[in-house]
């Protein structure tokens, strides 16, 4: 089950173009954005502990991105 809010989800649906967006479709990408910045959260604090940090970085994000 999403932890992300529907109503931003939502939002960024219409801000791509769409005049009407049901609710089943925002809970869709909002679990699906959850998914997503799981994987690249986890790629990204294993950036950061091989460089040696414990902090995760912008730049450990952008990156881990890219690996998708």
């Amino acid at each position: 089950m999403a932890e992300l809010p529907v109503a931003p989800v939502d939002r960024i649906i219409r801000e791509a173009g769409a005049n009407r967006v049901s609710g089943e479709a925002a809970k869709a990408l909002a679990d699906l954005l959850e998914d997503v910045g799981t994987e690249v959260s986890t790629q990204a604090m294993r950036l950061a502990r091989h460089a040696g940090r414990k902090t995760v970085t912008a730049d450990d994000v952008r990156l881990a991105s890219r690996q998708l």
